[in-house]
């Protein structure tokens, strides 16, 4: 069933008057907004972080406080979150302002940024780091949490997959007012998800299973029969409400919408079946989500075309096992890649996790291994008996290639540090 009328909500917020803030609220929003301002035209960085950071110092309740009176939905799990985020705001904006973090800030600071840049917008839609969807959350009281997926990330900053999963359903046992959209084909993020008492349901198929090889509940081994998974516990895959069929997402009742989608990739095709869900639960109409979506050309620089080094370069992002898996086959057939991998903070120091993606696809193309972790990389890339040759600094290395188109993937700091790059020749 619909939460209720976006459009409703929209009437209501453009007649009531602007919302209530306190003194001190108020005094703090400006204050960020200011130094976000500073932030961005002196070119220190977005701003997505630092107003949120500075708003936090000078009211610490100013994340309930920015809550009030919004429609709000978070956006969680290890990969898509976002492009989904970024699929629901597209879908919300002809009702009305949606304050968003659309530069991929996800942590507190930069969702209290996203709030403090918007803070009459009537919507709210915010991608939220799994670690935080806890304290964030019961901040906000969201209408609604989409939850994608969960698998391995991070391990020296996330920690392991199943402690991920069960602080995340503590979080929404503790919070029975909030819908939940969660992939039901993921026996984790399944897990978290049935602690709603207001799930939907979502399957979007999927091909990465090995974080998902042991219940998150009793610890025993998951059967998996195709889309089809259950525990001996009794956990078992929900009875999907929506499914991706194909170039197509489908409701239970047999409503069908049309996913013409100008970002490519099954991964994508799947975080639009689950914003069309979620836009279906807000009240609006599936059909016109889906139109909306195919408006959308790329995320966050993400699939984005652009100048480097001299060349016609296509910049994706890969940042774990199982997003890197969903990449790999986007990959231009016979394009020159050039992988960047750092090993900063926010993309975890730990690179265990190269010895997971099945780089020996790319066998019989030209690689780079790039990066600050380019070491790292080339030995991977030696075992897995793909040639290659080593330069760290990825607009070189892709400067140092024949003329013509040159893939470049990269995870997530390298994509950022490329993103200021962009035109280089």
């Amino acid at each position: 069933m619909p939460l209720g009328s976006p459009v409703l909500d929209e009437r209501r917020a453009r007649t009531a008057p602007e919302r209530r803030l306190s003194p001190r609220t108020r005094v703090a929003v400006a204050l960020a907004r200011a130094a976000a301002g500073v932030s961005r035209r002196t070119g220190l960085g977005a701003g997505g972080v630092i107003g949120g950071r500075i708003a936090a110092a000078l009211d610490p309740e100013v994340l309930r406080h920015l809550g009030r009176d919004r429609t709000v939905v978070l956006v969680t799990g290890t990969n898509g979150k976002t492009t989904t985020a970024s699929m629901l705001t597209r879908v919300l904006e002809p009702l009305g302002p949606v304050a968003a973090n659309s530069d991929g800030a996800n942590m507190p600071d930069g969702v209290i940024a996203a709030l403090v840049d918007r803070p009459d917008a009537p919507f709210a839609v915010l991608e939220v780091d799994e670690n935080y969807v806890a304290e964030v959350a019961q901040r906000l009281r969201p209408a609604c949490l989409v939850l994608l997926n969960l698998s391995r990330d991070q391990l020296d900053r996330v920690g392991e997959v199943r402690s991920v999963e069960r602080a995340l359903r503590e979080a929404v046992s503790g919070l029975p007012g909030m819908a939940v959209v969660a992939g039901c084909d993921d026996p984790l993020a399944a897990s978290a998800a049935l602690a709603s008492a207001r799930p939907v349901w979502v399957s979007t198929g999927g091909s990465w299973t090995a974080d998902a090889l042991a219940c998150g509940r009793c610890g025993r081994p998951i059967h998996h029969d195709g889309p089809a998974w259950r525990c001996r516990c009794g956990l078992a895959r929900p009875r999907p409400d929506w499914v991706l069929a194909g170039d197509r997402a489908v409701d239970a009742a047999g409503r069908t919408v049309p996913l013409e989608l100008r970002l490519p990739g099954r991964a994508n095709a799947a975080n639009a079946t689950m914003a069309v869900a979620a836009a279906a639960l807000l009240g609006v109409d599936p059909r016109a989500a889906g139109a909306r979506l195919a408006t959308i050309s790329e995320v966050a620089g993400r699939y984005r075309r652009t100048t480097l080094g001299g060349h016609p370069v296509r910049v994706l992002l890969a940042k774990n096992p199982a997003g890197w898996r969903e990449t790999l086959p986007l990959l231009e057939p016979g394009s020159p890649v050039v992988i960047a991998v750092n090993g900063r903070e926010a993309d975890g120091r730990d690179l265990s996790w190269l010895w997971d993606v099945p780089f020996e696809v790319l066998r019989g193309r030209p690689v780079v291994a790039a990066g600050e972790r380019s070491a790292d990389l080339a030995v991977r890339l030696t075992y897995a008996d793909v040639p290659h040759v080593r330069c760290p600094d990825p607009v070189h290395a892709v400067a140092g290639l024949p003329p013509g188109s040159v893939e470049l993937v990269a995870n997530y700091t390298a994509f950022r540090q490329l993103g200021r790059r962009s035109g280089d020749g």
